[in-house]
């Protein structure tokens, strides 16, 4: 029996393993991952090898028994699958471009030598190690954690690794014996095709357009599994044949729909497009599906724009969406502050029953950034801000919010803050719930502050 210890430093795995590895000795690998620029370091063995035998220590490249995995596990497995392409630290290696090259390779190595992988279909026990089999002699190298460069040795991030043990004869037998025990179980499910499907996509041909819907279905897909019934538009209202809705743009219809979730969804989201992208016709569209579902809506803007709301709920010539019949009531900004007078609506500014408003529609939604600062500064007097939320959002029916703001002055990540806050009102726990934080929303934004200052300063 021999056995020694390979540091990747002084000597290194790779070297160990080309002066081990001969012609027909037989390869058995448990490991988390399999990159494909550890076979480019090994190849010249590995196409002289006899068999080649590769089991995944956790599930991977493996069919999901249940329609949606939790995400905590779902998330280090994609990283187990994309490891075929090279780790975080062998970013380097990436960088070179020449991973359609040795994609091919690799592939078409794994097809001739009729290499097979297998996964299980949860974790395993199973040490991770490396055996290499010449006819009755065996060597056996491990832990063997990942069939990587970096366990290779061969990158510059192999300092960051421990290294190997090197076990023959009996020992490394056992290790062998545990590998051939799994293999034959009939726990394992082989995902050979899968795995050369997933290296082929790296020499793949595509389409631009494939490219793009790949890339939204990766940052939408759990989005679209979240989506219920309870957060879609209800067809049944007839929105669809309003006027309002046949005069937007195809966009608009989509940030219209949008809205509408996120409003059943978080009761509140912020429609920030740019100056002339019609923001206000998005808006109508919004408040003729609640109004269709005989909920109470008030629009919220500065005196300069009243003509626009006024205009558009008014039986008027120059009214082109008359035939909806819009009616939400008309308030400004500055009427949260009034305690007597009359309204845009000749109605006293005392007689409003402020909390009962279904929908808010907040114009220039930017002007409320400042939240319940300002009135920090000034005595402790109730400002806007908090008129607004005591009087409409946290009293009478519960209330949804919809910002428009064009042209917002955030010089702070609180004043996005202090918007969102309307939304979410007192109920910052049901958020962070809601949005699966591991925080609250209050940490969020102060270590968001934070890290933008750091980077602001480089």
């Amino acid at each position: 029996m021999t056995q020694g210890f390979i540091d990747n430093r002084t000597s290194l795995v790779k070297d160990d393993l080309v002066r081990t590895i001969r012609e027909g000795d037989r390869i058995s690998i448990a490991a988390a991952s399999f990159s494909m620029y550890a076979y480019r370091e090994l190849r010249e063995q590995l196409e002289s090898a006899g068999s080649f035998r590769f089991i995944y220590t956790s599930k991977t490249f493996t069919e999901d028994a249940t329609p949606k995995e939790q995400r905590e596990f779902y998330i280090p497995r994609l990283e187990r699958e994309q490891n075929l392409y090279g780790t975080p630290l062998e970013i380097r290696l990436r960088n070179e471009l020449t991973q359609k090259a040795i994609a091919t390779e690799c592939a078409d190595w794994i097809r001739r030598k009729k290499a097979r992988f297998m996964s299980f279909d949860e974790g395993s026990d199973i040490t991770p190690s490396l055996i290499v089999e010449h006819d009755d002699e065996k060597t056996a190298y491990m832990p063997f954690n990942e069939f990587t460069t970096t366990q290779l040795g061969v990158s510059r991030h192999a300092a960051s690794y421990q290294g190997v043990a090197k076990m023959e004869d009996f020992m490394a037998e056992g290790f062998l014996d545990k590998i051939n025990e799994a293999w034959n179980s009939g726990d394992l499910h082989d995902v050979t095709d899968k795995v050369i499907d997933g290296i082929e996509r790296m020499y793949q041909e595509n389409p631009p357009e494939l490219v793009y819907y790949m890339a939204l279905y990766r940052i939408f897909s759990e989005f679209l599994d979240d989506i219920s019934e309870d957060v879609l538009p209800k067809e049944g209202t007839g929105f669809r044949e309003s006027l309002i809705w046949n005069k937007l743009y195809d966009f608009q219809k989509d940030a219209a729909l949008a809205i509408i979730n996120k409003l059943e969804t978080y009761n509140g989201c912020i429609l920030a497009d740019s100056v002339g992208l019609g923001k206000t016709f998005t808006a109508l569209a919004v408040v003729k599906y609640f109004e269709a579902r005989n909920r109470n809506v008030l629009v919220l803007c500065p005196k300069k724009l009243k003509d626009n709301w006024v205009t558009y709920r008014s039986n008027a010539t120059n009214n082109p969406i008359a035939g909806d019949h819009l009616r939400y009531d008309v308030l400004f900004h500055t009427d949260l502050s009034r305690t007597r007078g009359d309204t845009i609506m000749n109605i006293p500014i005392e007689r409003i029953n402020w909390g009962n408003y279904d929908l808010v529609v907040i114009d220039e939604s930017h002007n409320f950034r400042n939240g319940a600062d300002s009135a920090a500064k000034a005595d402790d007097k109730e400002n806007r801000y908090q008129k607004l939320l005591n009087k409409v959002i946290h009293s009478g029916v519960p209330t949804k919010v919809l910002m428009l703001s064009a042209t917002p002055v955030n010089n702070r990540f609180r004043d996005l803050q202090n918007q969102l806050e309307l939304a979410y009102g007192d109920k910052g726990d049901e958020w962070s719930r809601k949005l699966g934080l591991s925080t609250n929303i209050d940490t969020v934004f102060r270590n968001a502050q934070k890290a933008y200052g750091v980077w602001s300063k480089l």
